[in-house]
């Protein structure tokens, strides 16, 4: 039912946010209860974001590192009880070392919403009590769309701070941010930090509905269907795009925060499931575009009548 039984959240600050989640499926056709989960340290909570699952249903086991009351090496053996459709346990397993030296303020880069084409940034200090000649040599992400700036701060007995501007991108793709941020040091003990990244980019458009049914229709058959569009502040319509010669769009070259855009289908003479994409492009932001998926069901030409003959056969 697991994909994973075990985590490792490696080396992490005092006081930055340490979460994974276990996700796990219901394989059976009974309904499964999770009845609880306990864990075996104080340094690490557990929690079931979804107890009932239906045949196929997911749900996960939250498990979250307290980097704030605790630090060195934390291991911790999490147990998830089930009860139905019969009584079991899974043991999961999570590890990491909290530093004490090291302090992320805040613990994470929490973005929340960020409208495509704009971009955000957040900003994160960075604390080292210690040797005086730490450094931070490199900050490392897999995700493009993340920039890095980093500022030396005062040095003083032992104390060593940086301000980090962390940066996402104007042409980050609509989608969730769940990454993290690698931060390199020159400390021969742990040479490597992690720092969680969240957010979400969003479009500052919509189409409705994203999903355009035209029906069940004859080849060469017509009809007409309409799409609102809607954005963020006013926008012009600067094209719609899609493969072959079936459709026609009518658009207007004013600017309005909603379009009523009609559109007339015409099926082809192939039968069959018939999907086809519309991109819809705009001035809005940095040429934001959306999209919505058309589908229809083609049938068959008439068949011709069958003549018979005056013996019955054909």
């Amino acid at each position: 039912m697991f994909k994973a039984t075990s985590h490792d959240f490696g080396t992490v600050a005092k006081g930055s946010k340490a979460e994974y989640e276990f996700e796990f499926q219901n394989i059976f056709e009974e309904e499964v209860h999770v009845a609880g989960v306990r864990s075996s340290c104080g340094c690490t909570e557990a929690q079931v974001t979804k107890q009932n699952l239906k045949t196929w249903e997911k749900s996960s086991i939250r498990a979250v590192l307290n980097t704030r009351s605790f630090v060195g090496p934390r291991t911790a053996t999490l147990t998830v009880i089930f009860d139905r459709p019969y009584s079991a346990e899974v043991q999961l397993s999570v590890r990491g070392h909290i530093r004490s030296d090291v302090l992320f303020t805040p613990g994470s880069v929490a973005f929340g919403e960020i409208e495509q084409g704009r971009g955000a940034e957040q900003t994160v200090s960075v604390s080292y009590a210690g040797r005086g000649d730490w450094k931070i040599v490199d900050v490392r992400s897999a995700n493009p769309s993340f920039e890095v700036e980093l500022t030396d701060g005062p040095r003083q007995s032992g104390r060593v701070s940086y301000t980090m501007l962390v940066r996402v991108k104007g042409d980050a793709p609509v989608g969730y941010l769940q990454d993290q941020l690698t931060i390199i040091t020159n400390d021969s003990y742990k040479s490597s930090l992690e720092l969680p990244v969240e957010g979400r980019v969003v479009s500052p458009l919509t189409v409705s509905p994203p999903s355009l049914f035209l029906g069940v229709l004859k080849p060469g058959e017509t009809v007409e269907k309409r799409l609102v569009v809607k954005g963020t502040k006013p926008f012009k319509i600067l094209g719609i795009e899609c493969e072959g010669d079936c459709f026609q769009f009518q658009t207007s070259d004013k600017a309005t925060a909603a379009h009523l855009v009609p559109v007339t289908f015409t099926a082809s003479d192939t039968p069959g499931k018939f999907s086809q994409k519309i991109e819809i492009r705009t001035d809005l932001g940095a040429g934001a575009t959306t999209t919505c998926v058309a589908t229809a069901t083609i049938t068959a030409a008439d068949a011709s009548p069958t003549a018979v003959s005056d013996d019955g056969s054909t």
